[in-house]
């Protein structure tokens, strides 16, 4: 097929949700490495990793040869027959996940991961509520959509019962009107008064991205989570860590995110960059809130063998091949460029993020602050013109997502820089017309 006939292939036979990038949709054919190639042959740089996903790179040759030696050997036979792959994963995630957690559930996807997670905290605490924070997202099942707090993502009216939102720590756009440190953290502090209003007084459990994805990178002061947590705690809740898009390394030196702000949580979610690619979630929790999952619960594709030995394979390569600090390495090296690019273009209003997470909000003008998503979607169509992918997200859809393999270079990080200050230049120039 020709890119036209993918086009209207994908119109006709895909629901309109299946959204596409670009005017013109870039249709991938194939990738290596960092980069990934169009149909027609042009090649792309990836800073977007299938919605930082791709964590060791497209088709890493030594995760693909295991994957295929485990889909020769055993493809299926449901969790009913133990198998040396999923027991082996089990094992290794009990090793590198903080803290005490060690009894896992393997599902496809994130949205089965979250779903799992708070089924165990209900199970445990005897509680139904639980709290998120805005501008969360979580997935596309009913519960996971009332969870998520963006009206976009929001697409039934349908309330499940028991969901409250307290306030997220996006400091640049602060609920309160105030500036960090000398805010005394009020977002956090809201999440007494929270559960003293909106609740029975006893949730069972703070669900909460270490760095909101979709939410765009918003990137909590490091006192944030201590906070929170120990408030619902002393509720009798337990804490879960969605580290959908923040695990494995990304956030640079330590294996997850929320490790960085010094909370072991009781549950903990996985999906995305876990596999390289391939379909997988994973919820882990301690013995004790584990062991509160009885019964017929099943999930007949969680934790195949295929993808357990992806999983394996994955881990074992950001392990061998240290990119959790090549992620703090290189995450420094593009902050460092996207804050000299900060100040040279004013529609730059913040960078923010950790490690191979960061992201700039994209603006009017630095004091309004007023969103510009339109600013965004020309810079898009720039940067796919010069060869480079990017992401995007918030909940004004106005925040450019940076999210390389974590094998990425010095060199591909200039280039990178390089592509971007092209792209301010010739957005810049446009509205100066």
């Amino acid at each position: 097929m020709n890119k036209q006939e993918v086009y209207e292939k994908h119109k006709k036979y895909l629901v309109p949700c299946v959204a596409t990038y670009y005017k013109e949709p870039l249709v991938i054919d194939r990738g290596k490495g960092k980069y990934v190639y169009d149909l027609e042959g042009k090649e792309y740089l990836d800073f977007f990793g299938g919605i930082l996903t791709i964590s060791v790179g497209h088709c890493d040759e030594e995760v693909t040869q295991k994957t295929i030696d485990q889909m020769k050997k055993l493809q299926h036979t449901s969790t009913l027959y133990p198998t040396v792959p999923i027991v082996a994963l089990a094992e290794k995630l009990a090793q590198v996940t903080p803290g005490r957690l060690q009894k896992s559930f393997f599902t496809n996807s994130g949205t089965e991961a979250i779903e799992t997670a708070i089924l165990l905290a209900q199970l445990y605490t005897k509680s139904h509520e639980f709290i998120v924070l805005r501008h969360c997202y979580s997935g596309a099942s009913l519960l996971t959509m009332n969870i998520t707090a963006h009206q976009h993502y929001r697409l039934t009216e349908s309330l499940v019962p028991g969901v409250k939102h307290a306030h997220n720590a996006y400091c640049y756009r602060c609920a309160f009107g105030l500036e960090y440190p000398s805010c005394d953290l009020q977002c956090a502090k809201d999440m007494k008064e929270l559960i003293e209003t909106t609740t029975s007084g006893h949730p069972a459990a703070l669900l909460a991205e270490p760095i909101q994805g979709v939410g765009g990178f918003v990137t909590p002061p490091k006192e944030y989570f201590k906070e929170v947590v120990s408030t619902v705690r002393k509720c009798g809740g337990v804490f879960i860590c969605d580290e959908v898009q923040t695990g494995w390394g990304r956030t640079g030196d330590r294996m997850f995110g929320i490790e960085h702000w010094g909370v072991e949580p009781e549950v903990m979610v996985m999906a995305k960059g876990a596999a390289n690619g391939a379909p997988v979630g994973i919820t882990i929790a301690t013995p004790e809130v584990g062991d509160a999952l009885k019964g017929g619960h099943i999930s007949t594709f969680g934790g195949n063998p295929v993808v357990a030995t992806a999983v394996l394979a994955t881990l074992d390569v950001i392990e061998k091949r240290k990119l959790p600090q090549n992620a703090k390495k290189m995450g420094d090296y593009l902050r460092s460029g996207l804050d000299e690019m900060k100040e040279k273009y004013p529609i730059i209003g913040e960078v923010r993020g950790m490690g191979l997470i960061q992201g700039m909000e994209i603006v009017k003008d630095r004091k309004s602050k007023q969103p510009a998503p339109d600013h965004v979607a020309e810079l898009f169509e720039e940067t796919k013109k010069r060869g480079l992918l990017i992401g995007k997200g918030g909940l004004y859809n106005n925040v450019i997502r940076l999210t390389p393999p974590m094998i990425i270079e010095r060199a591909d990080i200039d280039h990178a820089v390089g592509v971007l200050h092209d792209a301010f230049d010739a957005v810049s120039a446009a509205h100066k017309g």
